[in-house]
């Protein structure tokens, strides 16, 4: 008896570990537990008073370490004309699972993957004729759950028309919310993340208020975790914001918004069954730097479909438009022969890349050169350098001419091409990154997006997407205020969540708060040059630019930390952090391990330990703030040491300043 009832504990738990629940008609919820049992997801109906039967609203709630993270959160469908779909259905079976997801990546913040998952598809059908279906598939991994509809054939629907995705996320406290409040659905992504509870974007001053709030969402439950809320694998739909639809001063929840389609504002989703959403995504971790390690939305994407992936190679770039077109004389000139001068830079510092911006195209025929930079004569140029060339194109001409101005860069000899103002993300703005990374790999060029909407992984499915903008960066300075220390040290826990961040460091003219003026030729940027040099490392992107004039650089000791940083990583740690305070991350690159530390406006001493070096000694080549760079924000020190992995380090870092470290593995014999 005893070896009965033990052997039947073991299975029970085992169910639960899986998520198993299966039967037909089932009364009881679906459980999901992630592999390590933290974090646990049920699916249940709840009775409503139009329902018929056992029939209810479909709902799932989540928990962490046995705390409520989630309460029972409504999952439902707007198809056409019809009721919501999951406002009155039974739970017909349930289908556990359980996976691993290993995979190497060309250009990711690590170089390879390996996560296990637990997992559940549960299948409902309405109480009611004509008795819809749908599914939900469900992933529990130890740092996050993730979830997405799925709508077989069936008669009962005979095409996709989808009016709205009405997802709930009922948070179970008023989680403070670092939140990226956008003004409508055609926008790039580019604002502050504003610090507020949940229930601020419900009601301003006893108004009842509405905010459509962009991807990813950080929110902070004291006590008990700090969540993301994105998205991945957005192939074949459209982007997913919140809102928070209470309208009153105790409502803490969000519910989805689709991008709208642009032809039909009431419609966000056409096509054919069988179809699956976007995957919904919430990372879950004790500390807000766990967050960024994760590999969810990478794992949720489909794998490589580039076979041949040899030409595509992560590095560095010489850019002509941050600081103005500035030649060697200082003088702004938009010309081949100018361009030639940045290509010798990008030589000489012995970055891979130059990239062209906009000027030297008609932005209405992208395969006509407007005679102010001969293309093809810089490419062949850049060639006898050893550098390759980027081009700057105009995102309607490419919607309209990809198909001929592809080949065309090809025969050029283009490395890459960046993207801007595409500002839309609805189901065809979705399918227009997609098409442009197929397009663009069977023509052996990489991307890089601008005036995007946010990654979503899809640099796994084709790695020749290196890098999207989608943040608000170091562009400001060349007219306003709007970028500061204080929002880069919000970014890594936000933006840099869903994927590489193009926010293009490298400015060295540095200067404090008070005397920083907006200005196009030669900007400035508040804070210190090693805070600079240490945004290489925190943040991530395969495509790299290095934003000054040649002129700013020459004759900088601190422009070698520059030179020397890779763009392409092993691995990662987040070694300590807070969102607008401060943050420490540690890479690697084969031996090397490079470290950046950034703080906002409060200058602060940090203990950073060494232990994820390897073993024996390493030289540190470190870039700190000088005593005075708080004043003097240009000044840098730079000193070398012996360290280990025992050991500790501390960074003094000045008011919006930062430190910068290069780890070189000493040989035997010698101390270099």
């Amino acid at each position: 008896m005893r070896l009965v009832l033990s052997s039947l504990i073991v299975v029970s738990a085992l169910l639960v570990v899986t998520g198993v629940s299966e039967g037909i008609a089932q009364s009881g919820p679906v459980t999901l537990q992630s592999p390590d049992e933290r974090l646990v997801m049920q699916f249940a109906t709840v009775a409503e008073k139009e329902s018929n039967g056992a029939a209810g609203k479909l709902v799932y709630s989540v928990s962490f370490r046995g705390r409520p993270l989630l309460d029972q959160s409504a999952l439902a469908l707007e198809l056409g004309d019809q009721p919501a779909l999951g406002s009155n259905v039974q739970i017909a079976a349930s289908t556990p699972g359980r996976g691993s997801d290993a995979y190497s990546l060309i250009a990711g913040k690590v170089g390879s993957v390996h996560d296990q998952y637990n997992s559940v598809v549960v299948r409902v059908i309405e109480g009611n004729e004509p008795k819809r279906s749908l599914e939900i598939e469900a992933r529990a991994y130890n740092d996050g759950i993730a979830f997405r509809y799925v709508l077989p054939e069936q008669d009962a629907i005979k095409e996709l028309r989808l009016k709205q995705e009405d997802t709930e996320f009922r948070i179970s406290t008023d989680a403070t919310t670092w939140a990226l409040a956008l003004p409508n659905y055609r926008s790039s992504y580019e604002s502050e993340y504003v610090k507020l509870p949940i229930t601020a974007f419900s009601n301003q001053g006893g108004v009842s208020s509405s905010f459509l709030i962009g991807l990813p969402l950080l929110m902070h439950s004291p006590g008990t975790a700090w969540m993301t809320l994105t998205e991945a694998d957005l192939e074949g739909n459209s982007a997913m914001y919140v809102t928070n639809p209470s309208g009153n001063w105790a409502g803490h929840l969000f519910i989805s918004k689709l991008s709208p389609r642009f032809e039909d504002p009431n419609l966000a989703l056409t096509g054919t069954l069988p179809h699956h959403s976007a995957w919904r995504v919430l990372l879950v971790a004790d500390e807000p730097g766990k967050l960024m390690e994760s590999n969810i939305i990478s794992d949720l994407n489909s794998p490589n479909r580039v076979q041949d992936t040899s030409w595509i190679h992560p590095g560095k770039a010489s850019w002509n438009w941050w600081a103005g077109d500035l030649g060697p004389d200082g003088k702004a000139e938009y010309t081949t022969k100018n361009m030639e001068y940045y290509v010798d830079f990008a030589a000489q510092s012995g970055f891979p890349y130059m990239l062209l911006d906009a000027g030297w195209a008609d932005v209405r025929d992208i395969t006509k050169m407007r005679g102010n930079v001969d293309v093809p004569e810089l490419i062949r140029y850049a060639s006898t350098k050893n550098v390759k060339v980027w081009i700057w194109l105009y995102s309607t001409s490419v919607m309209n001419q990809m198909k001929d101005a592809f080949p065309l860069f090809e025969k050029w000899g283009v490395a890459g091409v960046k993207i801007d103002f595409i500002n839309r993300d609805d189901q065809d703005g979705i399918k227009f990154y997609y098409d442009v990374a197929r397009e663009a790999a069977e023509h052996h060029l990489m991307v890089d997006f601008h005036g995007a909407s946010k990654p979503w992984g899809i640099e796994r499915t084709y790695p020749n997407v290196l890098s999207y903008e989608a943040v608000l960066g170091m562009e400001n300075n060349k007219v306003a205020r709007r970028d500061s220390p204080v929002d880069r040290t919000v970014f890594p826990f936000t933006r840099m969540v869903a994927g590489p961040l193009d926010y293009t460091p490298g400015g060295f003219d540095n200067v404090t708060e008070n005397d920083f003026v907006g200005r196009d030729q030669s900007p400035m940027v508040m804070g210190t040059r090693a805070q600079q040099l240490a945004l290489y490392v925190v943040f991530q992107t395969p495509f790299q630019m290095v934003s000054d004039s040649p002129l700013a650089y020459a004759h900088q000791p601190a422009f070698k930390f520059i030179r020397d940083v890779p763009t392409q990583w092993d691995s990662m740690h987040v070694l300590s952090g807070e969102p607008g305070e401060f943050v420490t991350i540690a890479r690697s690159h084969g031996e090397e391990w490079y470290l950046g530390s950034i703080t906002n406006w409060t200058p602060r001493d940090l203990r950073v330990s060494l232990n994820f070096l390897g073993a024996g000694r390493y030289t540190a080549e470190i870039y700190q703030d000088a005593a005075d760079a708080g004043d003097h924000p240009k000044n840098v020190e730079i000193k070398r040491q012996t360290v280990r992995k025992d050991e500790e380090l501390v960074l003094h870092l000045a008011k919006g300043g930062g430190c910068a470290i290069r780890f070189v593995p000493q040989r035997e014999g010698n101390g270099n």
